[in-house]
């Protein structure tokens, strides 16, 4: 009997991306006999040290600010289940969704934006720093798990969705026009082209919609059960305040805790059936032929409808100052931007301080190379690791 990779391609939409198409890898490698392009990068990024440090880096809160609080791995693997949930009704490729959905997080720094906009500030005249380049840059070049290449050698296809899952990046269409590409994209896309100019594909906008789904609405538990606001907080914002005045009506004597529990799974319910119901009718507007056509559609084929994109903006607009910017978030997140701060500057000016692994890479004390390399280093430390890393290079009394 033989046996090979199981795909369900046969069962996938016309406008879904196809493992048996795929445009391969940068570093051509014989195909797995058990498994298709895109479950390999998915186990690929699984295994990644990338992946595993995500269970102690920050969401919102630090890691030690308690258990039952979400990290990045927690979030990443919740996007993951409401990625393959969507692409599965869609006709996508659940396998390259579920990819893009684990490896989104990959170029977090520790404490979360705090530390992204530290590193941001002091490497501003080193090229900057961006975390959807720094995912590309761990993926593509710092894991380094194999002999003949740097990287994990992931398919055109993830690395693209990976890069784009919010939108094309140049030309006419791009998202962003106020700040100049990422030095690390724009040195990639050199020697393997991405075509930044286009949207990305259907499993790699499922994705990006996922990671707004996931983290709205569990940000209203964390956020609740940290006692950053109540319940009653909640009452005028739109979908949320009904919701829970419906589930209330319905389980009046039920424990808060399971209120909020109910919320939150009928919201992610209501998100995904909006995301389905809306991407049906863009399919049925727009009868895209094939993955290339959804690139070339210069509109998105996978989103919420108006009115559902208003609710979550409106989602939005409450937690940025009722929870991102809580007092007792902004003391941590900076303290967190002080850390990085403190260790970026005595590392880029001292080198030698730097592992050995690490300050091989350098070529001394104030330069952008180094600068660099201090920048992945630090990028890829988990919470407790840059608070450790702080206190052995500053407190007299720790041994280095």
């Amino acid at each position: 009997m033989t046996f090979g990779p199981v795909s369900s391609a046969a069962n996938l939409a016309p406008y879904a991306c196809r493992p048996g198409d795929s445009r391969g890898r940068l570093h051509v490698e014989p195909e797995s006999r058990t498994r298709t392009p895109f479950q390999r990068d998915r186990d690929r990024i699984i295994h990644s040290a990338a992946f595993r440090r995500l269970q102690y880096k920050t969401q919102v809160f630090v890691y030690h600010e308690g258990d039952n609080f979400r990290t990045r791995l927690t979030h990443s693997l919740e996007v993951s289940q409401i990625a393959r949930s969507i692409a599965r009704v869609l006709g996508l490729d659940e396998d390259l969704a579920e990819s893009l959905a684990l490896a989104h997080d990959l170029g977090h720094t520790p404490f979360g934006h705090a530390g992204e906009d530290a590193l941001q500030e002091v490497l501003a005249d080193f090229g900057g720093f961006d975390h959807n380049a720094q995912s590309l840059r761990v993926v593509t070049k710092l894991e380094r798990r194999y002999v003949e290449f740097d990287g994990l050698n992931l398919s055109w296809e993830t690395l693209e969705g990976l890069v784009k899952h919010n939108g094309p990046l140049t030309g006419p269409l791009a998202v962003r026009t106020d700040k100049p590409l990422p030095g690390a994209i724009t040195e990639y896309v050199a020697r393997h082209d991405l075509e930044l100019g286009t949207f990305a594909s259907a499993e790699a906008q499922v994705a990006a919609l996922s990671d707004d789904i996931a983290y709205n609405n569990h940000d209203i538990d964390d956020g609740l059960r940290a006692g950053l606001f109540t319940i009653g907080d909640l009452a005028d914002v739109p979908l949320v305040g009904p919701v829970f005045r419906a589930v209330a009506r319905e389980y009046p004597d039920a424990e808060p805790s399971l209120h909020i529990h109910e919320v939150v799974r009928r919201m992610i319910g209501m998100m995904i059936l909006d995301c389905i119901a809306e991407t049906g009718r863009r399919v049925e507007t727009y009868k895209p032929a094939c993955a290339a056509d959804v690139r070339g559609l210069g509109v998105p084929l996978v989103a919420f409808s108006d009115e559902m994109r208003a609710n979550d903006q409106a989602l939005r607009r409450f937690l940025f100052p009722n929870m991102y910017r809580h007092f007792t978030v902004n003391r941590m997140t900076s303290k967190g931007r002080r850390v990085v701060r403190d260790l970026f500057t005595l590392l880029h000016a001292e080198p030698e301080c730097l592992p050995p692994e690490w300050g091989r890479l350098s070529d001394g004390p104030g330069t952008a190379k180094t600068a660099r390399v201090v920048a992945d280093y630090i990028a890829g430390m988990t919470d407790r690791f840059a608070l450790d890393e702080y206190r052995r290079l500053f407190d007299m009394q720790e041994k280095p």
